[in-house]
């Protein structure tokens, strides 16, 4: 798809936790010919790994209570719920992400990765993938405060049957793209998926 798009210039702006450039650019029209130049800033802040743990013997999924700067920012509650995710470092897969940060974030062994998806975060002004999995593990011990003190990570961490995930998806207290994803998910993919685990935990 590279000969679809033209860059005429690209200028960093900014350099930080993240990176923005601006990019003059053309692309090809669904009707022929190319567009006229286009000014665009492009956010690039990596890749993200992201997984919902699910205990498929209790029934019930974890999930996270922190800080975000961008609940505050647009009038939604500040502290929001969310599955476990992380950046994707140089030289890390996506599921190594996943079970690294289930293990930060919440206190949890993943014992089981199954693919959800990868999609664009904000396909209009960012660079951000997420790789989305669901990961199972044993969520009797799970709660209480987690995370890393250097990484000013404030985490608290609880449990919920999954009969509750149509509450949670229409809760503003959950209104990250992320979580939701991964709760319709396993909302479509349930009993064949918990058939599957506790299959193998009983072979």
């Amino acid at each position: 798809m590279a000969d679809n798009v033209e860059i005429l210039t690209r200028e960093p702006v900014y350099s930080g936790f993240a990176r923005i450039e601006r990019l003059a650019l053309r692309h090809r029209l669904h009707k022929g010919g190319w567009s006229a130049t286009i000014d665009r800033e492009l956010y690039d802040r990596g890749h993200v790994a992201a997984v919902l743990p699910y205990d498929p013997l209790a029934d019930r999924i974890v999930l996270l209570c922190q800080f975000r700067v961008g609940g505050w920012a647009t009038g939604f509650p500040t502290w929001q719920v969310e599955a476990v995710a992380g950046m994707i470092d140089k030289g890390e897969t996506p599921e190594q992400v996943a079970i690294r940060e289930a293990r930060e974030e919440a206190g949890l062994e993943i014992t089981a990765l199954v693919p959800m998806l990868r999609y664009l975060s904000t396909p209009g002004a960012s660079s951000e993938t997420v790789a989305l999995f669901c990961g199972r593990t044993d969520a009797s011990n799970a709660g209480g405060l987690h995370g890393l003190v250097d990484e000013h990570e404030d985490i608290e961490v609880f449990t919920r049957p999954v009969s509750d995930i149509p509450a949670l998806l229409t809760d503003p207290a959950c209104a990250n793209a992320l979580t939701v994803i991964a709760m319709q998910w396993l909302l479509l993919n349930h009993e064949q998926l918990r058939s599957s685990w506790l299959d193998t935990e009983q072979s």
